[in-house]
């Protein structure tokens, strides 16, 4: 075959090491992904190069090819269940968010919440998950697993987060048109603590889509079994909250995580922190 037996054996030791290192890849991946199963493979790629040791870290691309090869890409989901009712006798406030001259953009946190409410079934029942989030650090604020979609039920992820707020800077609520945000007893607890009260304008879910989004993240990447009852969904829910705020690097907040920046960045003086 006109190749030297050294050459045939320098090839076979550099196909086991390659083959060495792939595996040591793939067991950080593995480590990983047992917190946050459905961790992609670019936020995997950024703690590769943050915390293992510099004979594992690789490149994006080479990243993709080891994770494809052993089958642990993670298969996009897609899932859809109808909790929004605006047909009601409420009354609609003007979207604060909208692209335009008069747009709110928030610069710290505190300033912005968004919110909303997502099907969470379990093998019981049917379950729902409310949730308030932080529109500057990404932070999940407030949250409440409840089992319909009365109101009181809905406020109680709303009081959470008040209940933790820190600063009294003027503060924005904002979610889509649904008969719970738009009561009387939800724009009553608005008044109470001074909060302005933003809504989408239309049936686009692009106008609420950071809530949305933070709501798919949970049941995608977190709540990938469906719990048993009320309690374990509770349980589960409270622990995939914390692994968000906590541990998952978030794309846009150039993957720090949402607990981080909320804490890094102090309103209180208008010091960011947050910039590199």
């Amino acid at each position: 075959m006109e190749i030297s037996r050294q050459a045939y054996y320098k090839r076979i030791r550099a196909y086991e090491a390659l083959a060495q290192h792939d595996q040591g890849v793939l067991d950080f991946v593995l480590e990983k992904r047992r917190r946050q199963p459905r961790l992609g493979t670019r936020k995997l790629h950024h703690l590769l190069h943050i915390e293992a040791r510099t004979s594992l870290q690789v490149g994006r691309d080479r990243l993709f090819t080891i994770l494809r090869e052993a089958r642990e890409l993670v298969p996009r989901k897609r899932a859809y269940h109808k909790t929004t009712h605006s047909h009601h006798r409420f009354r609609r406030h003007p979207n604060l968010l909208k692209d335009g001259p008069a747009q709110v953009v928030a610069t710290g946190p505190e300033q912005v919440w968004v919110a909303d409410i997502t099907y969470l079934p379990t093998q019981e029942n049917v379950a729902y998950l409310s949730l308030v989030t932080d529109a500057f650090s990404r932070k999940i604020v407030g949250h409440h697993v409840h089992e319909t979609l009365h109101t009181e039920s809905v406020l109680k992820a709303l009081k959470s987060a008040v209940s933790e707020r820190e600063t009294d800077q003027p503060l924005i609520h904002h979610s889509d048109r649904g008969a719970q945000y738009c009561s009387d007893l939800y724009q009553q607890l608005h008044i109470k603590h001074g909060i302005t009260c933003s809504m989408t304008d239309g049936y686009d879910c692009y106008q609420n889509a950071m809530a949305e989004r933070v709501n798919g993240i949970l049941k995608m990447e977190f709540l990938l079994r469906r719990p048993k009852d009320l309690a374990e969904a509770r349980k589960m829910v409270g622990e995939s909250v914390a692994i968000y705020n906590e541990e998952r690097p978030h794309l846009a907040l150039k993957y720090k995580t949402p607990d981080a920046v909320h804490r890094a960045f102090e309103s209180e003086t208008g010091v960011n922190l947050f910039q590199d």
